[in-house]
């Protein structure tokens, strides 16, 4: 069923959103409900659920990691909604699906719109679907109730930033840099002409992620952008069995700073 107003549309009002992306079932799925716990009491606003993928073209190696653990687990995306409605039982922070293509065409599109929704899943990203061949995707996440979020790079023309703000819903992920996600030294020189060229065709919010690992660089980036998306450096702490609620806590604080 459909919502007025999703709770990631609700999410960028009062703050810049810290967003932290996890792999479903890394270490295990039983695991994962108690992370995303730790994470939402350490400030993070928004938890994208990784599905693992065996052949994830745009994650690095330290998110490759998480997810032969996760599938070594037995997750898929069955379980991925099974771990989201349990996070959901406990608690209202918004959950976006992060997958790529074929988990979800084998799924089946309606299908996976329709169960997502029910699993209080509030919106869906694929990394590997183009947005010129995205209108059926787009109906049926809609159709659902379910935001829908896309990709915008550094290299992408301004012909196709227009269809990347006319197809997004709730927010839209700026990628800082071109590659693979990994932690980075510095954030990428890129980010702040990629958000004022959005800025220009979209009024949605505008979130920043690959290469932000630390305080320092979860600043720089909030002062450009409305979210800051953090991803290899939370799966590395989980990986090392690390505070991710200490963490989230640091670039919370850095981010308000």
């Amino acid at each position: 069923m459909s919502r007025m107003m999703s709770r990631i549309q609700g999410l960028f009002k009062n703050r810049k959103a810290l967003i932290a992306y996890v792999t479903a079932g890394d270490p295990t799925p039983e695991k994962t409900p108690e992370l995303a716990a730790a994470l939402e009491r350490g400030g993070v606003d928004l938890i994208e659920l990784g599905v693992p993928f065996s052949d994830p073209i745009a994650d690095g190696p330290v998110i490759q990691r998480g997810a032969e653990r996760a599938l070594k687990a037995g997750t898929n995306v069955k379980k991925v909604l099974e771990i989201a409605e349990k996070i959901r039982k406990n608690t209202e922070i918004p959950l976006v699906l992060f997958t790529y293509l074929n988990p979800v065409l084998r799924y089946g599109l309606e299908a996976l719109a329709r169960d997502a929704a029910a699993a209080g899943i509030d919106g869906c990203l694929l990394t590997d679907l183009s947005v010129e061949e995205a209108l059926s995707y787009t109906g049926a996440m809609r159709g659902a109730g379910l935001d829908t979020v896309f990709l915008a790079a550094p290299t992408s023309t301004p012909a196709r930033l227009k269809l990347i703000a006319e197809y997004s819903r709730g927010f839209i992920y700026l990628v800082s840099r071109t590659g693979v996600t990994g932690e980075r030294a510095t954030v990428s020189d890129s980010v702040a002409p990629l958000v004022n060229s959005l800025r220009a065709v979209t009024t949605l919010p505008l979130a920043v992620g690959f290469g932000i690992s630390t305080p320092e660089q979860a600043r720089e980036v909030a002062r450009v952008a409305d979210g800051v998306v953090v991803g290899s450096a939370f799966v590395r702490l989980i990986e090392q069995n690390g505070d991710v609620e200490a963490f989230a806590r640091s670039l919370r604080t850095g981010m308000d700073s």
